[in-house]
């Protein structure tokens, strides 16, 4: 199923198209907006895996939003102007259609679309608001996360080559259901753990393959209330 969100300045524009996308099987759209800040302040809270985005808006093009948005959603963009199209490609999107739009063309790109919300993802990621800015993370370069320091609402990633990555005001119950459970699991109340970085494993303790200044190996301990579960993923 393509659930889809329709962002177009003209609301003409977005009742046609919404008309043509309610002829279409397996396609539903979901919500519909013709501001794109109002988009871009909602999108990331709707259950949706494709935006159709007209590029020619007022204050923001499409092609400014899809560069925000490209890293979590799958795109088409629709217009008028056909010099948009190789600038359109850049950004990698699904398709590119040409105004006025056409049911059977339409379907062509949905069609494109579909083969693409259907595959998993090669590389999981995760994506939030960081100490860089907005920011795409691939969970395989992930190697262990703990609690900030400096803001307990805060989380520290460190990456599998030692970056430090501060992920703002996320709860570890939140991070969890972002990260691949078969890949991650939560220790203690302040530390979560990439399987992938553990070297030796005891009913109290972790060792793990992170090296520390002092040339020895970070350590972590075990929370009582984490110990079966972990067990249970180690197949203990």
């Amino acid at each position: 199923m393509i659930k889809c969100v329709i962002l177009d300045d003209e609301l003409l524009a977005i009742s046609y198209l919404k008309l043509l996308c309610e002829q279409i099987e397996n396609v539903e759209v979901v919500k519909a907006f013709n501001d794109p800040k109002i988009f871009l302040s909602e999108i990331d809270n709707i259950d949706c895996n494709l935006c159709i985005l007209d590029i020619e808006m007022p204050g923001m093009t499409g092609l400014q939003v899809a560069e925000i948005i490209s890293g979590s959603k799958k795109i088409i963009f629709t217009t008028a102007y056909k010099e948009y199209a190789a600038e359109a490609f850049d950004l990698n999107v699904v398709d590119y259609v040409r105004k006025p739009i056409k049911k059977e063309r339409l379907i062509q790109a949905f069609e494109k679309a579909k083969e693409l919300v259907d595959v998993p993802h090669k590389k999981d990621l995760i994506e939030w608001n960081t100490n860089i800015g907005r920011t795409v993370i691939f969970t395989e370069q992930i190697a262990y996360i703990k609690t900030s320091e400096i803001d307990s609402r805060d989380k520290d990633i460190i990456l599998n080559d030692g970056t430090i990555i501060v992920l703002k005001n996320l709860s570890f119950k939140t991070l969890l259901e972002m990260l691949p459970s078969k890949d991650f699991a939560q220790v203690n109340k302040k530390e979560i753990i990439a399987l992938a970085s553990i070297k030796v494993f005891s009913t109290n303790e972790i060792i793990t393959t992170i090296q520390m200044e002092s040339d020895h190996f970070l350590k972590l301990q075990i929370g009582e209330a984490y110990k079966n579960s972990l067990m249970e993923l180690f197949g203990k």
